[in-house]
């Protein structure tokens, strides 16, 4: 099991946002994304993520700031990930807005406080990444940023 390199948390200068390519509506806890991560030794055997809102809007952090994520390959150092349980209809394929209402009100919050912590972040979904051919997070971010005002 990889342990996440240490990032200076007054060099975060990213924050990208996921999917956790779960079925719409299936519920799945911060623990068991985290525990996936676990499994994965394309990750690194690490947790990804920063952040994991569930289906309720349940936001659990996962990782600490000064923690290095495993989210975004070759772009993690300075970058937060945070991570919604859905993005795919219920075939477990066709990426899709699935967020509920509890989890867009959730990641508006977290995405505030996170951008008054640090001023200037930059915030993007993982598909708008250089190089990123995934639907990840499966819906418009910089639109979703307009929607709530950052």
């Amino acid at each position: 099991m990889g342990a996440p390199a240490y990032m200076d948390p007054k060099k975060i200068t990213d924050i990208t946002i996921h999917c956790a390519a779960t079925p719409r509506g299936k519920p799945f806890t911060a623990a068991q994304i985290s525990a996936m991560d676990l499994a994965r030794a394309d990750l690194g055997n690490q947790i990804a993520y920063h952040y994991v809102i569930e289906l309720d809007g349940k936001t659990t952090q996962t990782l600490r700031h000064d923690q290095r994520g495993a989210h975004v390959g070759g772009h993690n150092t300075g970058n937060l990930g945070i991570c919604y349980v859905g993005g795919v209809l219920e075939d477990g394929k066709t990426p899709a807005d699935t967020r509920t209402d509890a989890q867009k009100v959730a990641t508006a919050a977290l995405l505030k406080q996170l951008r008054a912590q640090f001023p200037g972040v930059r915030i993007r979904g993982h598909r708008d990444w250089p190089g990123v051919k995934k639907a990840c997070p499966s819906f418009d971010v910089a639109a979703e940023l307009k929607r709530i005002g950052l």
